[in-house]
């Protein structure tokens, strides 16, 4: 299948194209048939509906700006060839947030942003001027997460961490960030999906789970957060799908639920501990191959090769078997089976359901500890 549009992070350093105009929105219903009439005036309930969300927009705005902050990061970069020494900067967004177990406050952003840094390489500026450096930092490049402690309990405003499994389709959203340097920027638009993982973002990142927006996000928004109405933190905007670099109205965020379990982890354990099988997955899984294979829909994931001395190899599996079930839950494509299996401790036994020669058929394999084995096989679950 060819792609239709680039996956870019939305750093700063991204590229920075021209902003492509916005197409003007189709309006229905009253407000469009007042509208279309020169001289028309809203009627007061239409009128007033329209103030009640730009007043909400207005709240959430004001609640949350001050916890959102812009994160700087210069490393230096290996020097060319009788060059000098040179430096690598990135910058982005973050979120300011209390977390259990830490007293001080600490900033949510993405991996990318602080990648290869140290604490002593990263700026954290406030909307009222105050930069701080962190003086503690965790990061997971498999989902692209990074926890930033400020050395600061009080004083500091922060917000609300929400839950992203309730989050709807076509649930309005405010994104706020600092694209192209501009500090706090605020955006708005509506879920336009959920459960995106087929994006591709780099060989760092495995585990994708993200939710598709529409609110405008540009390089420099990479770490800021997206909020619902109530001014709780639904995701951390990572990436845009655009061919110029700029939005295209096509963006991923990191639910927060995501975000929650993997910070636990870092903050508790200083790492997170995830499953593998030891297999190669197909990136597509296409109509006609599900047909040859007798399959009547395209569902589950396709083996394209098994690793010799891993829990897949020990369980039986085969090329061409598709992974239709674990443990009764009905896995919908690639992605969403290395998400089950990470998502399960090692050592864990569990049952597949294997589509194997046009039929279904049962396989028992145990989970094997990913940290221990991803020197070997970096590119499969």
């Amino acid at each position: 299948m060819r792609r239709l549009a680039q996956i870019v992070f939305i750093g700063i350093c991204a590229f920075l194209g021209g902003l492509a105009a916005s197409l003007s929105p189709r309006l229905t219903g009253p407000v469009a048939a007042q509208l279309s009439v020169p001289g028309a005036r809203l009627t007061p309930a239409v009128a007033t509906d329209l103030e009640q969300v730009s007043d909400r927009f207005e709240a959430v705005a004001k609640k949350a700006s001050p916890a959102v902050v812009a994160v700087d990061s210069s490393k230096p970069a290996p020097a060319r060839s009788g060059g000098r020494p040179r430096a690598v900067e990135e910058s982005g967004s973050g979120v300011l947030v209390r977390l259990p177990g830490q007293r001080e406050v600490c900033v949510l952003t993405n991996n990318h942003v602080v990648q290869d840094a140290t604490p002593a390489q990263i700026t954290v500026s406030l909307g009222d001027g105050r930069i701080f450096r962190p003086d503690r930092l965790w990061t997971d490049p498999e989902t692209d997460i990074a926890v930033l402690r400020l050395p600061v309990e009080k004083g500091l405003a922060t917000v609300v961490l929400g839950d992203s499994d309730r989050v709807r389709v076509g649930q309005w959203v405010l994104a706020i960030g600092s694209p192209f340097g501009l500090n706090q920027t605020v955006t708005h638009g509506i879920i336009s999906a959920r459960e995106r993982g087929q994006v591709s973002l780099g060989s760092t990142i495995r585990i994708k789970d993200f939710l598709q927006t529409d609110a405008a996000i540009n390089p420099g928004s990479s770490g800021g957060p997206l909020f619902n109405l109530d001014g709780e933190v639904i995701g951390i905007n990572t990436a845009i799908a655009s061919h110029s670099g700029s939005n295209s109205g096509v963006a991923f965020s990191i639910p927060i639920n995501l975000v929650k379990r993997v910070t636990k982890e870092l903050l508790e354990r200083g790492g997170v501990s995830r499953g593998y099988l030891g297999v190669q997955l197909a990136g597509s899984f296409e109509a006609t191959d599900a047909l040859k294979l007798g399959l009547d829909r395209v569902q589950g994931a396709l083996v394209e090769s098994v690793y010799p001395g891993t829990p897949a190899a020990t369980a039986g599996l085969k090329v061409n078997d598709v992974l239709l079930e674990i443990d009764g839950t009905a896995v919908r494509n690639e992605n969403h089976f290395i998400n089950l299996i990470s998502a399960l401790p090692p050592g864990r036994r569990i049952r597949l359901q294997v589509w194997r020669e046009r039929r279904t058929l049962p396989v028992e394999a145990v989970v094997g500890d990913w940290t221990r084995s991803q020197s070997r096989f970096r590119s499969e679950p």
